[in-house]
């Protein structure tokens, strides 16, 4: 089995450009206020997901392992 994560988008950071949801419509949506949401909080890690979060941006989105809660994304500097 995989790992799964936990992704968050922060909306104060999120400025609804849609980039998340065109590299992984089926893992983001925007809702009426034009805010990004991933569309399941806790899921299976894939590489869409990563590059979604890598293309934001403003750097709203974090991945972290789910359950440990080490990050993916952004790394750790």
């Amino acid at each position: 089995m995989g790992d799964r994560w936990h992704v968050e988008v922060d909306r104060a950071l999120c400025i609804g450009s849609a980039q998340c949801v065109h590299l992984a419509p089926d893992a983001f949506r925007l809702d009426s206020a034009m805010q990004s949401h991933p569309t399941e909080p806790d899921t299976d890690a894939h590489e869409r997901v990563l590059k979604a979060a890598e293309g934001c941006p403003v750097e709203a989105i974090s991945i972290a392992l789910l359950g440990s809660g080490e990050p993916v994304f952004p790394p750790e500097e």
